[in-house]
């Protein structure tokens, strides 16, 4: 089972990327998704959370109206767009799959993690 972020890179502020997020081993689709970050020195923080069937998501304060995030099921892969990138914003990201259909804000609620794709934003 393996979990692949994808999409990281150097943008400057304001830009925009688009990460993703690919499974393989097993089909996620029963499982909720969710994306992380952890800046340099700081702890892993929830930045967006996905269910099973894509109806509802969640968002960090620092995300809302800014980050969106998508799946694809028939593709066993999800998305993080984020728009309006500050530098605060830079951190390795990493993708998660969830014990359970409805993505927790927690790590612990997670069972399946990808490797990270770093985004450094520069002002």
């Amino acid at each position: 089972v393996q979990l692949q972020a994808s999409g990281g890179g150097l943008v400057q502020a304001g830009g925009s990327l688009r990460l993703s997020c690919a499974a393989s081993g097993r089909t996620f689709s029963n499982n909720g998704m969710g994306w992380f970050r952890q800046a340099p020195g700081k702890e892993r923080e929830f930045v967006a959370g996905i269910t099973w069937s894509g109806s509802n998501t969640y968002y960090a304060d620092s995300a809302k109206g800014r980050f969106t995030i998508s799946r694809d099921n028939a593709k066993n892969t999800m998305y993080l767009r984020m728009d309006s990138l500050k530098p605060e914003d830079t951190a390795v990201y990493y993708c998660a799959a969830a014990r359970g259909s409805v993505p927790p804000s927690g790590l612990n609620g997670y069972r399946y993690w990808g490797q990270g794709t770093l985004v450094t934003v520069s002002s």
